[in-house]
């Protein structure tokens, strides 16, 4: 059979309709926000809450957000570069690092909406599956977990940001099967594996590993922890001690970096006309200096 080459008409062009900006970017799921986002009728103008979790390779993001016609509206924030003010210095974005993120900006939320003394959450992490009991004056502050574009495989770190934010107070719909620890067989989610991953147990585990097996690859791959003085039988103390500073005063602190006295410019400060008009006599003087100079020697070597 010969091939055809399809000609997309003009007609094709003309009805062409381009993609969303962010999905063009790869940025954006729309399929799933328009679900997440969606708030009936007859609720007029209540927000509809989403807990929104964000990995980068250095830090983790947590935001508790609204949509609105205008843009996203977002209630609180917290970040895993916070967690060095509460004892948290190294391992900022693995599972138990999410844990933290998580339990932090429930406790903020909560607290910024003076509701922080009726909804304490679950106060000792067990790993165990908690939901919030609605309390006799307010009901629990109720958030949709928003991944983005992550694959929800179980054991994932979202899902650690997702069991702080639980612990913490927030009322989530979630199911347990995506806990670190459910075993698929046997159906049913093991709470003690899953309490050594929200205390760091398994990053000791590998520390002792490369301990024994690879000193040098230890050295190197775990140098921070060796500067900060971390052995693997205090991660689990350090990471409690986190919890219980995150509970004493999760209030967002404001940044202590002073502002820069002099702006730094990447480019020539506009000049006014009467500097322009100095700096182009001093060329020219220098010019002329440099010309009658040259006339000088000139007139020495014809003598």
């Amino acid at each position: 059979m010969v091939f055809v080459k399809a000609h997309k008409s003009r007609a094709y062009f003309k009805r062409f309709q381009v993609k969303f900006k962010r999905r063009r970017e790869g940025k954006t799921d729309y399929r799933a926000r328009i679900r997440l986002i969606n708030q009936d009728k007859n609720k007029y103008n209540t927000p509809k809450y989403r807990f929104v979790v964000r990995f980068t390779n250095k830090d983790i993001i947590a935001q508790i957000i609204s949509a609105s016609i205008a843009g996203d509206i977002i209630l609180a924030a917290a970040y895993a570069h916070e967690l060095p003010r509460y004892g948290l210095e190294v391992g900022l974005t693995n599972y138990a690092a999410a844990y933290c993120t998580g339990l932090l900006l429930a406790r903020r939320v909560l607290k910024k909406l003076e509701m922080d003394d009726e909804y304490e959450g679950n106060v000792e992490a067990t790993g165990e599956d908690f939901s919030v009991e609605p309390a006799e004056s307010r009901r629990p502050f109720r958030a949709l977990l928003d991944v983005g574009l992550v694959r929800t495989t179980t054991g994932n770190r979202v899902f650690g940001a997702l069991k702080g934010a639980l612990d913490g107070g927030l009322d989530i719909p979630h199911s347990e099967k995506r806990f670190a620890g459910f075993a698929k067989d046997s159906k049913q989610l093991d709470a003690e594996l899953h309490r050594k991953y929200i205390y760091g147990a398994h990053v000791a585990a590998y520390m002792r590993t490369l301990m024994e097996d690879e000193p040098e690859k230890y050295q190197s791959h775990f140098s921070e922890y060796i500067k900060k003085e971390i052995d693997p039988d205090g991660i689990e103390e350090m990471y409690k001690k986190v919890h219980a500073a995150i509970r004493a005063d999760p209030t967002q602190k404001k940044s202590e970096k002073q502002p820069p006295k002099e702006h730094k410019r990447f480019n020539l400060k506009k000049l006014t006309y009467e500097e322009r008009k100095a700096s182009l006599i001093e060329r020219l003087n220098a010019l002329n200096s440099a010309a009658g100079a040259g006339d000088d020697e000139d007139d020495e070597d014809d003598e």
